[in-house]
């Protein structure tokens, strides 16, 4: 086994936990959860694994995330989603890095890639990478719910954390239908909007105009997202529709009159 935490946030993943599992079981010296109330067989999967489950109420995307890392006790943490798990070449790369450590490296960034079908979506949000392996305790999570994102502390004297790409993919299955797909980013846009007005910023009728279209085309244009079939068109819609309920609700959490 490697000197690797998977931390993972869970709640109903019954569908896509078991290939999260799956492709972490190999290098992992312990598997770390945190589950916010699964009425469906999440846990039973997780402990199948010899996951180490925390329950625990929802502490939104960045608290929660958090207090996972926290949770962990190898030097190093993989961080997942519970529908994002690594294929085959990145699982390689992490057992290459974590077998001989490099000192001056102290975290690693993978791309993301959206599956539909079972097929990857290879333009669609490419690349996307997340710095997701980390050493433990350089690292903390930090962003505006629900876009979170991992960082890492400068060392001493300020020194600036270095950090290195890995070849392959993390697959993440997070369209298992765009009616679905669709009321995530509805719920996304509302917690998204709430953090945005909580930063102090303001609702805008030119952003609203504005975002949803320059969305689409940066996905169906700028990424090439059309070279994925339908699927990617979709995918540049759904996009487009997010941005567009964001600042929406941004306008009337902002202008609305209290009662």
């Amino acid at each position: 086994m490697l000197p690797l935490s998977v931390a993972i946030v869970c709640k109903n993943n019954e569908g896509t936990i078991a290939r999260t599992l799956e492709s972490v079981k190999p290098l992992a010296a312990e598997i770390v959860a945190i589950d916010s109330g699964s009425t469906d067989r999440t846990i039973e999967i997780l402990e199948s694994f010899g996951a180490r489950v925390i329950r625990s109420a929802w502490l939104g995307f960045v608290a929660t995330k958090q207090k996972t890392l926290e949770a962990c006790t190898q030097p190093w943490v993989l961080a997942l989603d519970s529908d994002e798990s690594l294929l085959h070449e990145l699982a390689g790369e992490v057992a290459r890095v974590l077998s001989a450590p490099n000192d001056g490296i102290q975290g690693y960034w993978m791309n993301r890639k959206v599956y539909y079908d079972d097929r990857p979506l290879n333009f669609a949000w490419q690349p996307e990478w997340r710095l997701r392996l980390v050493r433990r305790e350089r690292a903390y999570w930090t962003g505006l719910d629900p876009h979170d994102r991992m960082e890492l502390r400068e060392g001493p004297g300020g020194v600036v954390p270095g950090t290195e790409r890995l070849r392959g993919d993390m697959r993440h299955d997070s369209i298992s239908s765009f009616a679905e797909f669709l009321a995530k980013q509805a719920s996304h846009a509302r917690i998204m909007a709430a953090s945005m007005k909580g930063e102090g910023q303001r609702g805008s009728v030119r952003k609203l105009m504005t975002s949803p279209i320059g969305a689409f085309l940066k996905q169906a244009l700028v990424k090439q997202s059309w070279r994925d079939g339908w699927p990617g068109i979709l995918a540049a819609a759904s996009g487009a529709a997010g941005t567009l309920m964001k600042h929406a609700i941004l306008i009337e959490l902002c202008r609305r009159t209290p009662k």
